[in-house]
C-alpha cells in the first residue's frame, strides 16, 4: 500500500517537509487507511511490514525477485516516520525476519478466521463468526478468500482511490476457479514481477 502511494503521488505532487524530508508515502497511505476505517469499521487492525533480510522464498529460489531495483532512497526515509505515526496511533505492527509482509497477513487472516469461528459464546451456544479483511495491492492473497476473509485491493481512478472486494463467488465469477486453485494456477503460469518462470508451453 505505501509503494502505491509512493508511486500515485509523484512528480510535482511529491511532498516533502521543509528540511527536505519526503511525506508524500505517509500522507498517500494514511489517506488510504483513513478512508478503509471508516468504510469497515474495523474491531482489530494491524499492518505488516517487509523487513530488508532475505526470505525463506529467497533461499529456495536464489533469483527470486532479482529482477527488482532496490527501494528508492525517497521511499525509504519515510518507513521510519510511518511506522512512528502507526504506533502513536496505537496500531499493532508486525514484522519478522524471512518472512514477507504478505506472509504475515495470510497467517494473521487465517488465525483470526479460526479464532472468531471457534470462539463460541457460551451464553447462547452459538459460534460467532470473525470476517476478516485483508487490504493488500498484491492479488497473491486471494488465495486466502474463503467464506469468512475478503481481499479489498485499492486502485486510483482519476486521482481517487477505490477499492474493490474479492470474494469467493467474485474469484469464482473472473478465474472460474476456487480460491485455493488460484496456487497452481500462478505455478504454472510464473509470475514476472517476482522473477518466477513458469512451465514452458
Amino acid at each position: 500500500i505505501i509503494n502505491r502511494a509512493f508511486y500515485g503521488i509523484m512528480g510535482s505532487k511529491m511532498l516533502m517537509t521543509e528540511d527536505g524530508t519526503y511525506t508524500n508515502a505517509v500522507y498517500g497511505f494514511l489517506s488510504i487507511l483513513f478512508k478503509e476505517l471508516d468504510d469497515i469499521k474495523p474491531e482489530y487492525l494491524v499492518v505488516a511490514f517487509d523487513l530488508k533480510s532475505p526470505t525463506h522464498r529467497h533461499k529456495m529460489y536464489d533469483k527470486y525477485k532479482a529482477n527488482r531495483h532496490g527501494m528508492p532512497e525517497e521511499l525509504a526515509m519515510q518507513m521510519p516516520i510511518l511506522k512512528e505515526t502507526l504506533k502513536a496511533m496505537n496500531v499493532c505492527i508486525i514484522e519478522k525476519e524471512g518472512y514477507e509482509a504478505d506472509d504475515l497477513l495470510g497467517t494473521v487472516a487465517r488465525r483470526s478466521e479460526a479464532k472468531g469461528i471457534l470462539g463460541t459464546l457460551a451464553k447462547w451456544g452459538q459460534k460467532e463468526e470473525l470476517e476478516v479483511t485483508v487490504l493488500t495491492g498484491d492479488r497473491d492473497s486471494f488465495q486466502l478468500i474463503d467464506k469468512n476473509i475478503k481481499v479489498r485491493i485499492p486502485r486510483t481512478k482519476m486521482g481517487k482511490t477505490e477499492t474493490e472486494d474479492y470474494t469467493v463467488g467474485k474469484i469464482e465469477e473472473e478465474y472460474g476457479l476456487e480460491p485455493l486453485d488460484l496456487i497452481e494456477v500462478k505455478g504454472l503460469m510464473g509470475d514476472t514481477s517476482d522473477n518466477i518462470p513458469g512451465v514452458p508451453g
